[in-house]
């Protein structure tokens, strides 16, 4: 595991590895809405102590690069005021569908969080 990557010492709770994103894609559980997919996966129990950590994908077909990056902070944004309904030592990725960015545009960073609460719902109900 790589050293802290933050100057005061803590981790970042990203996933910024593609091997990351293989394993939570591969061995994770995934549901799914209009707007995004969210996938899960339970970090060994070595590595469960820790926090959530986070991995966004926004292809290319929702917009142009301001759109991806305006995207991708409204869905980070929703998902750490959400982090206290999901259990820690895991590893999420949220994967932008089109359509998202006229979410994003309409109802802001409110309107992806709303999205997200609905899986987040969902996925305890199937727990």
């Amino acid at each position: 595991m790589a050293g802290p990557d933050r100057r005061d010492g803590r981790p970042r709770r990203r996933l910024s590895r593609s091997g990351d994103f293989d394993r939570v894609y591969r061995d994770g559980s995934s549901r799914g809405n209009r707007f995004l997919v969210l996938y899960s996966f339970a970090r060994g129990e070595d590595q469960a102590s820790g926090e959530a950590r986070l991995g966004v994908s926004v292809g290319r077909k929702v917009g142009g690069a301001v759109q991806r990056n305006k995207v991708k902070r409204a869905i980070r944004e929703s998902f750490w005021q959400l982090a206290g309904e999901l259990p820690g030592g895991h590893d999420y990725v949220i994967v932008a569908r089109p359509g998202i960015e006229g979410l994003v545009e309409r109802d802001g960073a409110e309107g992806v969080r709303e999205s997200l609460a609905e899986l987040v719902r969902d996925g305890e109900r199937l727990t």
